[in-house]
């Protein structure tokens, strides 16, 4: 299927699927996995390429090989300040003005911290970044963020790593409403290709995974079918949807006389 190309963050992408790079059985496999989403986005962690040893390298020469847009994370960041650190630590390595924020406000669902994701956003900006934050689905706070200048918003379908899918359609669906011009990422919980279907047809741009793909029995197979779900979702929702009905109605009309009776006459 041929997608329409989408431009995000000053880069012109043929595919709306990003793909994260851990939790892979074996590196070969997470290499064989990316290449078979069709993505052309992937994530790291600017604390795996400081590790600096043997392992680190090797992983970072098989992402160089991608050839893909890499978004570098602040995962693990707690705070404003050390995720601010961590994004100018990445812009130097990775030589890119793009970050992932993430500040974990909980361990224990891995929810963002609205006041620090805010503050760091807000500085980041002003700092040059193009700012992708990662978000939950609170409309209020999506406001706050595009406030502080954010043109891309990663609310989260459920918590990290879950798998639930799409906990909250509804505020999914107000928040596309709200910024119908923003570029929106569904990110985290998709456990499922028919989860990336569903946020496509609620208009999202692009939808960000992970363990959906590295955690499952065939990695390849499964990012294979992710991307098939990303491109028939937008096609669907480009296509336009008919409207919902309360009542049944016959797709094949019984009133009349049948057309071959017609043509005896």
């Amino acid at each position: 299927m041929e997608m329409t190309p989408w431009h995000i963050g000053g880069k012109t992408l043929n595919s709306r699927l990003l793909i994260g790079s851990a939790l892979y059985p074996s590196p070969q496999v997470m290499q064989e996995s990316i290449r078979a989403s069709g993505a052309g986005i992937v994530t790291v962690s600017l604390r795996r390429q400081a590790a600096g040893d043997a392992a680190g390298q090797t992983f970072w020469q098989l992402i160089r090989e991608l050839d893909l847009a890499i978004l570098p994370n602040t995962a693990g960041c707690h705070s404003a300040k050390e995720a601010i650190t961590t994004a100018q630590m990445a812009r130097e390595v990775f030589q890119t003005n793009w970050i992932k924020l993430e500040v974990i406000g909980d361990e224990y669902n891995l929810q963002p911290d609205p006041f620090e994701l805010v503050k760091a956003a807000e500085a980041l900006i002003q700092d040059g970044f193009e700012v992708f934050p990662y978000t939950t689905d609170d409309l209020v706070l999506a406001k706050r963020l595009v406030e502080a200048g954010c043109r891309i918003l990663m609310p989260w379908g459920s918590p990290i790593g879950s798998g639930k899918g799409l906990m909250n359609p509804y505020n999914l669906k107000a928040i596309r409403e709200r910024f119908p011009d923003l570029q929106l990422i569904v990110d985290a919980g998709i456990g499922k290709p028919s989860d990336a279907v569903q946020a496509m047809e609620l208009g999202y741009d692009g939808v960000l995974l992970n363990s959906a793909v590295a955690l499952a029995q065939q990695p390849v197979k499964m990012a294979s079918a992710f991307r098939s779900a990303v491109e028939a979702g937008r096609a669907g929702y480009e296509a336009g949807a008919m409207p919902e009905r309360d009542f049944a109605s016959p797709s094949t009309p019984v009133l009349g006389t049948p057309f071959w009776h017609q043509a005896e006459k």
